[in-house]
Formats: C-alpha cells, structure tokens, sequence
C-alpha cells in the first residue's frame, strides 16, 4: 500500500482518522500503533514479526543500556544490540548479493535463498540504531512506556521511506500533542502538494524513463540517452520529495512534527551542496551516527572518513555494485572538492557554470541508480555521451517518439517546481493578501481530484524508494 493507492486514500486514511479521533487522548497512540502495524501488514504481512522483533530489541535494549551503571557493562550492551540491529539488515537485505559474490570469487555454487526485502527495514532499522546511540551516548533516556517505543518505530507515515526521524527530535510529542484546525490545514494542503508531486509528474516522466532504458540493450543515440536520464533524475526527486511531503503532511494530521528531507538539491553549485539538500534526514543521520564518531574533519583521516560513510550510503540504497560505485563516486568526488571550493579561484566562477558541472554530475550518477546493472549503467553512459552509440535514424525510437506534448509540459513544470520559484512567489502571495489562505483549499481540492482520476486510471504508480 503506497500513499499514492486508492487503497490508502479512500479506505485506509479515512479510517485511521476516524477512529484517532473518536480515541479518547489515552488511547491515540494505541490506535496510530494498530494502524501502522496494519499498514506494514498490507505490505508483507509474513514480516510483520520482523518489525515486531526490532521494536522489542530495540526497547529492551535502551532499557538495559539506560539502566546499567558500569561503563563496561553498558558498552558491552551497546554493542550486543547494535550487532543484532546491523546483522538484521545484514540478513535480509544483503545476503543474496554476498553470496553471489562469493560464488563469482570462488567459483562455488552456493544456492541462493532469494530473500524477498521486507519493505523500509533501512528505515526502521537506522531509526532503531539511532534509538539505542543516542541512549548510550546520553543525548536522551529510554522510552518507559513500550507502546510508545513501538509507535516511534513502526509510525506509518514515514515507516517504509523516512524521513528517518530521530527519538529526541519527537520524544515530547510522543506524550502529548495537539493538533489545531491550521496545524490539520497545513498537513492536508502538504499531503496533497506530495501526492501531486508523485502522482502528476514523477508517475509520467518515469513512464518515458523506464521506456528509454529498456532500449539500453537494443541501443539508444545521445539525445534520447540524454531525455532518459533527464525524466529519471526528476522522476526519482518529485517521487521521493512528494513522499515526503506526504509523510509531513500525515505526521501534522496526527500532531507530529517531521524533519524536512529535501530543500531543492537540484539548484545546488557544489557536490557538497547538494548532500545538504538532498535525503536531508539521511546525511544527517551518517554524518552523526558514522563521520563525527570515525573522527569527522576534526581528528582521523578526514578523506578515508568521507570515503567510508559514501562507501557505505552507496551500500545503504541497495545490495548491488552499481550502488557502491554511485556513493564510491560521490565520496571521491567530495574528497576532492573540499579543499577546492574553499579558495578564491572557485568562488570567482560564474554560479552558472558550477550549477552546470554540478547537475550533469548528479544525472551521470542517476545513472548508476537506474540502470538494472553495472553493464548496462556503463552502456547508457556510453550512449549520453556518444563513445558507443547508435544513430538516431538506426534505432527503433528516438526521442522524437517520446516528446508528446505531455511529456513536454509535465518537463516544463517539473523544472519550474524544482527551484524555489513556486514556492517564493505563494509565500509572497500569502503575506500581501490575507484571503489566499481561505481560498487555497479550492485549488488543493481540484488538485487532489485530479491526482484520485490520474490514480484510478493509470496502472503506472511505483515508489522508487520502496526498494530500500
């Protein structure tokens, strides 16, 4: 069930809301549990026990952690839970790719056991582990009351995607919170600008996306090499980001307050800008949890320390070399623009031209992300940049066949609504006329309209970040 399904949005949430309010205040969190744990149900419901297991792992864990006075026997703690959370992961998302490896290496014939991923286990096991550190490292106690560890956990709205919300940041909401009539306006009207998002331009641009690469074998010429990586470097952004619009918009229904997750990373002049744009609660978590404990840039190794956490962000996306080498790359180039683009010379260079290296940058890397493997990533890039490609008049569709003027005016209005344009000019709207935000729920009701027609028309509706 993704937020963008009939399912969710004519069944699941309006029940959820019903019941969460008719609730008398004691027993809110109990019906929120219910329903995220039915919600991971509806995805795969054989994992639910896998879920359960690290809630209970989890709050147990920070309670012995907590209790315990001896440093030795609190480290000890620390690191039993830890290892159990990582081998969890491990277990489940890794052992396949591990495994073919070694057979590939050693040339043995190691059967397979083809572990189906259990939806968002990334996510809910680097909230567990961020849990249980910040307890050891006494940035905050345990949670007392186990359904409260359960719910900061399992909490559907950002259960399989994020953002990856630390326990200190919504501990006090945990025990109480209200929700005003603005606050319920502002997660409605941020749901819908999620949904429309998802629904109006990352659905139709990853259709043209997905139909360029499957010609990779077949062969493709540069612009339509070009066109491919285009609609797939917006579609992952407007899916992603609109999730978690979504997942903002749903914690305000519920009075929670979500960290942002993405601040326009398609504007950013440096590499290092756009990891502070992009997957904001991510980076956060690997610079806090990862690079300042190996050291950071105050002691150690500051480039092994970098290269370490990309190594292991890359590793974090997927169990499969195309992703190592997409956070192999962006460590190195990082390692080598730090001292770089601290000197003058790069600040005399115009913003354009560092935004252009930047973006083609980032849609090369995309590259890597799409591609079903390392051999075709290499063929498309080879395609993008005209070292192995086909003539347009000699492949079976160039990008004349795939510039619709749908495709062209979902482009256009995805290009606007990556900068903060949109943005701006509303908020300036806001502030000059005081009738905008009484009438904005007119245009939103159109908007999410339009969104359930597309949705209960359309067959296309993935979630690219489902996968990890």
């Amino acid at each position: 069930m993704v937020f963008s399904s009939s399912v969710f949005l004519c069944f699941f949430l309006p029940a959820c809301l019903l019941f969460y309010y008719i609730s008398p205040a004691g027993f809110k969190n109990t019906v929120l549990l219910l329903f995220s744990l039915l919600f991971y149900w509806w995805n795969k419901p054989e994992y639910v026990f896998l879920i359960l297991f690290s809630i209970t792992l989890n709050y147990f864990g920070g309670v012995l952690i907590d209790n315990l006075t001896r440093s030795v026997s609190r480290k000890i703690a620390f690191i039993s839970v830890l290892i159990i959370n990582i081998l969890l992961l491990v277990i489940f998302k890794y052992t396949d790719f591990i495994i073919t490896n070694i057979n590939q290496i050693s040339g043995s014939s190691f059967p397979l056991p083809n572990i189906i991923l259990p939806i968002g286990i990334s996510f809910f096991t680097f909230q567990g582990i961020s849990y249980i550190c910040d307890i050891y490292m006494g940035k905050c106690t345990c949670c007392k009351n186990p359904l409260d560890a359960a719910l900061y956990i399992s909490l559907f709205p950002q259960l399989v995607a994020g953002p990856i919300v630390k326990y200190n940041e919504i501990s006090s909401q945990l025990k109480k919170r209200y929700v005003t009539l603005h606050v319920f306006s502002e997660g409605i009207m941020r749901f819908i600008a999620g949904l429309a998002k998802k629904v109006l331009i990352a659905n139709v641009l990853g259709e043209t996306a997905d139909n360029i690469f499957n010609q990779i074998e077949s062969g493709i010429d540069p612009i339509t090499a070009w066109l491919g990586i285009i609609c797939y470097t917006l579609q992952i952004y407007f899916d992603f980001s609109g999730y978690s619009d979504m997942a903002i918009g749903l914690g305000k229904l519920f009075g929670f307050s979500f960290p942002e997750n993405f601040n326009y990373p398609y504007i950013s002049k440096s590499i290092t800008e756009f990891w502070r744009r992009w997957h904001i609660s991510l980076s956060t978590w690997f610079r806090d949890y990862i690079y300042i404990p190996l050291g950071g840039s105050r002691s150690g190794n500051r480039s092994l320390n970098l290269l370490i956490v990309f190594f292991i962000t890359g590793l974090w996306h997927g169990a499969s070399w195309n992703f190592i080498l997409w956070g192999g790359m962006y460590g190195i180039l990082l390692v080598l623009e730090k001292p770089f683009i601290s000197r003058n010379i790069y600040k005399k260079i115009p913003s354009f031209f560092k935004w252009a290296v930047t973006i083609i940058i980032v849609m090369t890397g995309w590259v890597l992300f799409r591609a079903p493997d390392l051999k075709s990533a290499i063929s498309y890039m080879s395609a993008m940049y005209n070292i192995h490609s086909i003539p347009a008049a000699e492949t079976h569709f160039s990008y004349v066949y795939y510039l619709n003027k749908r495709l062209i005016f979902t482009l256009l209005a995805a290009v606007i609504a990556s900068t903060p344009f949109l943005t701006r000019k509303f908020n300036y709207l806001k502030r000059k006329y005081a009738c905008i935000r009484a009438v904005q729920i007119i245009p939103a009701f159109i908007l999410f309209m339009i969104c359930i027609i597309c949705i209960a028309n359309s067959a296309y509706n993935p979630f690219i970040y489902f996968q990890f």
